[in-house]
């Protein structure tokens, strides 16, 4: 109930009275009987918490439908901006100056979510929690192919890159990620000379290592362009931070896809590359 201009029976003004019973709690010196008698009739003492508990509740309605309050700014539910009140509350004093209310708001959002705000980009929290969706309770994650959309997000890309900047990653991060069944990458091998360890060469396994990230930016690229024709010059920001210079990686690929294997090969064709539909060249 919001106070106002209203007048009950007998023109009584309801709103100025409204006003006056928010004052004396304020203040302290209402009887508790007569704060219990309106909060029965459903009073609320202070008209932005009302509106801070029904945002709320859209919050829970997201996380019930996404798994996440890593919503992007655009994500509405319930006819309300959750996204944006999300990204809000996320701000420096976001949830009100008040720390007691501060809090208890915080304390109410992460028991929908304990990652709600978490200490790495919201995107990196928006792609794990759709990538958990694809896990089993009990069971552990699978293989990813680039390209696996979840709710709009290329979860296998995403991975990819993850897996590929694995060092990168904060150690709450690649917790998370190791939950879920997720393998770091292994280190690569080293050899003795002259009493140091140095790393070996560059093997086919390095080289594969390549192949994944190129072709984890190349689906992304493809997903968001609708195209898979890229210039030679275009660099590809990947989820992690890092970038892929797809053009030159494309160039090169098909310059060599003699030594690619009949799996990259198809890879590529899936992804729209004629080329590599082709085969090997005789």
């Amino acid at each position: 109930m919001e106070g106002g201009d209203e007048r009950g029976e007998g023109g009584f003004p309801l709103g100025r009275w409204l006003s006056d019973q928010r004052r004396a709690m304020r203040a302290g010196t209402m009887l508790p009987g007569r704060a219990e008698d309106l909060e029965a009739l459903g009073i609320v003492w202070d008209p932005a918490d009302a509106a801070w508990e029904e945002n709320l509740g859209a919050a829970k309605a997201y996380f019930a439908a996404y798994g996440t309050l890593a919503a992007p700014v655009t994500a509405m539910m319930m006819d309300r901006p959750v996204g944006q009140w999300l990204a809000n509350a996320r701000k420096k004093n976001g949830l009100g100056k008040d720390q007691a209310r501060a809090r208890r708001r915080a304390a109410a959002l992460a028991a929908i979510d304990p990652d709600w705000n978490p200490d790495w980009p919201i995107d990196w929290q928006r792609h794990y929690a759709a990538l958990k969706g694809l896990v089993a309770p009990g069971s552990v994650l699978g293989h990813v192919q680039p390209g696996a959309m979840v709710n709009g997000l290329d979860v296998g890309a995403w991975l990819a890159a993850q897996q590929d900047g694995w060092e990168r990653l904060a150690a709450a991060q690649r917790e998370r990620l190791v939950q879920l069944g997720v393998r770091p990458p292994e280190k690569p091998a080293t050899e003795a000379v002259e009493g140091k360890a140095r790393p070996r060469r560059a093997t086919g396994g390095a080289r594969a290592g390549a192949f994944e990230r190129g072709i984890a930016a190349l689906a992304q690229y493809a997903a968001r362009e609708r195209t898979v024709v890229v210039a030679r010059s275009w660099s590809e920001e990947m989820p992690d931070g890092t970038s892929v210079r797809l053009g030159v990686w494309l160039s090169n690929v098909k310059s060599r896809r003699a030594t690619l294997t009949g799996e990259q090969l198809q890879r590529l064709a899936g992804l729209g590359l004629e080329w590599a539909a082709a085969g090997r060249p005789s």
